[in-house]
């Protein structure tokens, strides 16, 4: 995972390193989808993502697959509409 995805939390699920707070909703679909990548990021630690609630404040992040160059695509945006 590139440095600049960084975050709080670091994990490996089957083959893929999450960072950061990442939905278990988007873990599931990583998993199902099985992309060649090296896993999902969540920059910084936005309010409203899971482990960072904060009443009703929900600021808008994005979940990010990182392929195996290091380049990133929105895996998924929240909050949802």
């Amino acid at each position: 995972m590139p440095d600049r995805f960084g975050s709080c939390h670091t994990a490996t699920v089957a083959s893929y390193t999450l960072e950061g707070h990442v939905p278990a909703e988007e873990v599931k679909r990583l998993l199902v989808l099985k992309p060649k990548a090296v896993g999902l990021a969540v920059p910084s630690m936005p309010p409203g993502s899971p482990g960072m609630e904060m009443g009703a404040r929900k600021d808008p992040y994005n979940v990010f697959l990182i392929d195996k160059s290091g380049h990133e695509t929105v895996f998924a945006a929240y909050p949802k509409a």
